[in-house]
């Protein structure tokens, strides 16, 4: 499978080539501002089993980061006479409802509008010339969320980024008693531009509900409170959703056609989700600490500030660093802050039962011309020496119900941030600088020099991960990530299992070029995986890749094999779910899967996975060996 994010690019790259780049249109003095829609309202009267809703769609000004941003000419919806929004209105109405919508091209180039006829989503397309208007019916009759969307260029209509890329709306059916919930539409714009660092022209955008991070609105709820969310991506990018600090449960996934909704034994729990071009997901979660959270795409430039990607990967000739929060701030476009009120009494705080000491060092010139970073334990013998660390970081074996505390030292040029990947713990250990934490009680980057004790304890056993939590697109594809093993208290069950940790050989730098090869437990050329024949393995499979999507397949003779599926994200799967499927399977950034494999007799898999090495995209192996089960 080819990841969006490729085929995409690819394509504006073609379209840059024929029309000579697409560029922001010229502003007027008087432009129309398009405001950011919350999609907590829904517009247009309902009446006698019937909504009826005026739409147009005009030409505005865009503000994903409001007055401390670009100005971004695009058409928008808007009901007629109001206000542009992006996303478009909302459409909401109870099941069995007729749905009549006037669409309106107010525009001066015809439009292509989508999803308003029997069938939502990038469907049922109907052409509306400049200046004319149109009357969609439809009837609800099938709950769930779909959008409708309309193009202007020649495009395929997954595939805008530019001028038509907010025409998009939100259509929400409710089956009878449904619970409140809230919906977050994820829309885009950028360019390409071969003559800068990154490849992209000088704005980018990723939004939700049409604005960035940090000024997307802020999600107030108390401790122990129940949600329900819903998310629509209209960008023609993947966005795996990571949220920190607690599970969610996956309701459902929907094409914007049709939901697909999950029976109970069905739902599983997640702290990252992938939602495909097009694609819509139901989710449901509790939060079980107070304190500040975010919830975010785990592809690093998809919750980064722009300014870093023309940044310089190099080591800096000055290392005196700016120690201001602006200097440091790191994170844009697609981030929800989240505050948790206390509520109840809250967890006792148990004494620490184990203590780490983690360093954070960078070395130039390991990447060809770039910084490589990598952590080192401080009781290990690498700790005496000061240029040496280990990619991946080491693994840190934790014990359920046990408290831990990691001092975390910054050995290397710049500030570091720690984030504890799927762990349920309190916010301040979190690892989010200016935001981890509570009130004007927040954790702040770890600067050069300096360092930090985080105290948690894990509630519950299984594969996790840490990584870095500050300049992420530069940090985690360079090195600053590792395994978490969390294990039941007790002896250690006598089984066998292999962590295999796939991440990027340097940084990310050109987007319309092919990324960094993919490393398999830090190598190019991966070790032989060895197992036993006629036993169970457990391979814990950790996806920390900045940028892009892996597919991987197990092997033997050419041929799939079959694994069982035993957790998702760190958190076991119901017995209904833990079946045989074939060893094959898509991972995204942030992404953890384990699985069991019990091959029956001595010989050799391959476990192949899908990388780049310079501009060609190439499928990688790792030889897995079956030994013979030593006799008792």
């Amino acid at each position: 499978m080819q990841s969006s994010r490729i085929v995409l690019l690819s394509w504006l790259c073609v379209a840059t080539l024929a029309f000579s780049g697409a560029r922001p249109a010229t502003l007027s003095k008087h432009a129309e501002s398009i405001a950011p829609n919350d999609n907590t309202h829904s517009a247009g009267r309902l009446d006698k089993g019937v909504l009826t809703v005026s739409l147009e769609a005009r030409t505005g000004e865009w503000r994903p980061e409001e007055s401390a941003g670009p100005a971004i000419p695009v058409a928008a919806f808007a009901v007629v006479g109001g206000s542009l929004q992006t996303p478009g209105p909302l459409l909401r109405a109870p099941v069995g409802t007729e749905i009549r919508v006037t669409m309106h091209n107010a525009l001066t180039v015809p439009m292509w509008v989508y999803g308003l006829g029997e069938k939502h989503g990038y469907a049922d397309s109907v052409q509306l010339a400049a200046g004319a208007t149109h009357d969609f019916r439809f009837r609800a009759t099938t709950p769930g969320i779909s959008y409708y969307a309309a193009r202007t260029t020649t495009a395929p209509v997954i595939f805008r980024a530019t001028d038509d890329s907010q025409l998009n709306g939100a259509i929400v059916i409710d089956p009878p008693n449904a619970p409140p919930d809230r919906i977050f539409v994820i829309s885009e714009w950028f360019t390409l531009d071969s003559t800068t660092v990154s490849g992209l022209g000088p704005i980018s955008a990723l939004a939700f509900n049409g604005l960035g991070w940090p000024y997307t609105p802020r999600i107030d709820m108390s401790q122990g409170d129940t949600v329900h969310w819903r998310v629509v991506n209209v960008t023609g990018l993947e966005h795996p959703l990571h949220l920190h600090g607690s599970f969610f449960r996956v309701d459902a996934k929907g094409d914007g056609q049709a939901d697909t909704v999950y029976a109970p034994e069905d739902r599983r729990m997640a702290v990252t989700e992938l939602v495909r071009p097009g694609q819509t997901m139901d989710m449901t979660w509790t939060p079980r600490h107070s304190g500040n959270w975010v919830f975010h795409c785990h592809i690093a430039s998809h919750a980064t500030k722009r300014e870093y990607f023309e940044a310089d990967r190099a080591m800096p000739a000055h290392m005196d660093m700016d120690r201001s929060l602006d200097h440091l701030s790191h994170m844009g476009g697609l981030v929800i802050g989240i505050r948790v009120r206390a509520r109840g009494p809250q967890e006792a705080e148990l004494p620490v039962s184990q203590q780490i000491r983690l360093l954070v060092r960078s070395r130039a010139n390991v990447y060809g011309k770039y910084v490589g970073y990598g952590f080192v334990r401080g009781d290990s013998p690498a700790a005496a020496m000061r240029d040496s660390f280990s990619v991946p970081g080491p693994t840190l074996e934790l014990t359920r119900g046990k408290r831990v505390a990691i001092t975390v030292v910054n050995q290397s040029h710049e500030a570091a941030a720690v984030h504890w990947h799927g762990i349920e713990l309190e916010s301040s250990a979190d690892g989010v600088p200016g935001w981890s934490g509570f009130g004007k009680s927040v954790t702040q980057f770890i600067m050069p020099g300096d360092s930090l004790t985080v105290k948690f304890t894990p509630p519950r056993s299984g594969t996790f991960m840490y990584h870095s939590h500050s300049n992420e697109m530069q940090e985690i594809s360079s090195g600053l990530y590792g395994a978490i093993i969390v294990r039941d208290p007790g002896p250690r069950p006598d089984s066998s299992e292999r962590t295999l940790l796939l991440s990027d050989g340097g940084p990310m730098v050109n987007f319309i070029k092919r990324g960094p090869p993919v490393l398999l437990n830090g190598k190019l050329m991966a070790d032989t995986i060895d197992v036993p024949a006629g036993v169970p393995t457990r391979l814990r499979l950790i996806n920390i890749r900045s940028e892009n999507a892996t597919q991987l397949s197990l092997e033997r003779d050419g041929t799939a094999m079959t694994w069982r599926a035993v957790a998702k994200d760190g958190a076991d799967l119901p017995a209904h779910q833990r079946r045989e499927m074939p060893a094959q399977l898509v991972s995204e950034p942030g992404e953890i899967y384990d699985y069991e494999i019990t091959p029956s007799v001595p010989g050799i898999m391959v476990l192949r996975y899908l990388g780049q090495v310079g501009d060609t995209t190439t499928t990688q192996r790792a030889i897995v060996r079956v030994l013979a089960r030593p006799t008792q």
